[in-house]
């Protein structure tokens, strides 16, 4: 149970607690959109990139000691993170600290997630925390950490997973639990595909959200015995948290009816978008006239780094030459010339020349359409230049055979895709 005085209890906690994003990952799944940066560094939502909503959700639960462990292409991930999130004031003990793969304690890269982290674990020490909040930087979602450290207090567990419910089917993508009646983890199975059901829900698991909450020395333990073990993968899912699970108090959390005093309830809105299709969808989503996941709650804001850009413009009003965008949401430095969006999402600086028709497109930043382009079902990548009269959408076979079309016909365009060198030289 909480103490009288929850509130204070909880903000104790979260300032005797270090949060660790794992952002080093390629994230393959969304093909030529990591082929340049890490999965984490993923633009979403119009402006912001996804590393920004788990680091939103530290500083909105009042978790302000930071560590980002990158690695794979982290070029564009680490400039985000240095413009836009280098406010917090070093002296009252806040920050958050890129920790990029540096052989600190061998002559290798990180070899899996519990690497990762056992690799920087003298940095993670010099912090004294209480607490160690390990979060996955590949997810989009809202969440109280302040709530799952209480809830790990209470319990009095060794380590706490976030845990999620979701259709037995999508097992082969998620670390799957087993829980007795009062959401103790007595087994952990990664990604099965004859997955241990919800009790009472045979149609039902508890799935990982990729977040942990371990009682500080306890994970030094476990890193340090996991790192002499030599047939081990060095991962959280496969290898640590099954062997934690069958021996120590391992507490779920679940996911959802989160409190918040300000806003009354928390959203529980989660999204791995580490596939094409799911990217896509995401995005589309927040199209919608009610979105699920809300941009505009004050209470609860994703905070980001951003351009200082001039307003959306929409410019010529013609029978035949009309600006226009409907059920779209349009970012700063965007100009829609004589050209028409429906239902799409498009980041900064992002220009559509007449003649255009835009429909249910994610376009990311300075992308350039020119005259008489027809697009539906598309995400373009950023700094793409898509030629006059290109026609994506409307022919499957056509589309594949150029682009990466995916299993749901979304088709992924890049510049490379069309001969454009943006990132390197052409062989």
């Amino acid at each position: 149970m909480l103490m009288p005085d929850s509130a204070r209890f909880v903000s104790i906690l979260t300032q005797n607690t270090v949060a660790l994003i794992l952002a080093g990952g390629r994230g393959s799944r969304l093909k030529q959109l990591t082929d340049w940066r890490a999965k984490p560094a993923v633009p979403f939502g119009g402006k912001f990139r996804i590393i920004d909503f788990p680091l939103s959700n530290c500083l909105n639960s009042g978790i302000r000691k930071i560590g980002v462990v990158t690695q794979y292409k982290a070029h564009s991930l680490i400039q985000h993170i240095q413009r836009g999130w280098g406010f917090l004031r070093g002296e009252f003990g806040e920050f958050v600290e890129i920790m990029p793969a540096q052989q600190r304690l061998a002559e290798s890269w990180y070899k899996g997630t519990a690497d990762a982290v056992y690799q920087n674990i003298d940095i993670l020490r010099s912090y004294h925390p209480k607490f160690v909040l390990v979060l996955a930087g590949d997810h989009i979602y809202k969440m109280d950490y302040g709530q799952m450290l209480a809830s790990h207090v209470n319990s009095q567990a060794d380590l706490t997973v976030g845990c999620i419910e979701m259709p037995a089917n999508e097992s082969t993508s998620f670390g799957v639990m087993t829980v007795d009646e009062k959401d103790r983890i007595t087994g952990f199975q990664e990604k099965p595909k004859d997955p241990t059901p919800i009790p009472g829900q045979p149609d039902r698991i508890l799935a990982s959200m990729g977040i942990y909450v371990f009682n500080a020395d306890f994970l030094y333990e476990q890193l340090i015995r996991d790192a002499q073990e030599s047939e081990s993968q060095h991962d959280f899912g496969i290898n640590l948290i099954p062997h934690i699970a069958s021996r120590y108090k391992v507490q779920a959390h679940r996911f959802g009816n989160q409190r918040h005093d300000e806003s009354g309830f928390l959203s529980n809105y989660w999204r791995d978008v580490g596939t094409v299709d799911a990217y896509w969808e995401a995005n589309m989503e927040l199209t919608r006239v009610t979105p699920e996941l809300s941009l505009y709650d004050r209470n609860w804001p994703i905070w980001t780094y951003q351009e200082q850009l001039p307003p959306a413009k929409f410019i010529f009003d013609e029978e035949d030459r009309r600006g226009m965008a409907t059920d779209s949401m349009i970012s700063g430095g965007c100009i829609v010339s004589g050209a028409r969006v429906r239902n799409s999402l498009l980041f900064s600086n992002v220009i559509v020349e007449s003649g255009a028709q835009i429909d249910e497109a994610v376009i990311l930043p300075n992308v350039r359409i020119a005259e008489n382009a027809r697009l539906r079902r598309v995400i373009i990548d950023k700094g793409t230049l898509i030629p006059a009269g290109l026609v994506v959408g409307e022919d499957p076979e056509e589309d594949a055979r150029r682009f990466h079309r995916s299993e749901k016909g979304i088709t992924l365009i890049t510049p490379e895709m069309l001969g454009q060198p943006l990132h390197a030289a052409p062989r």
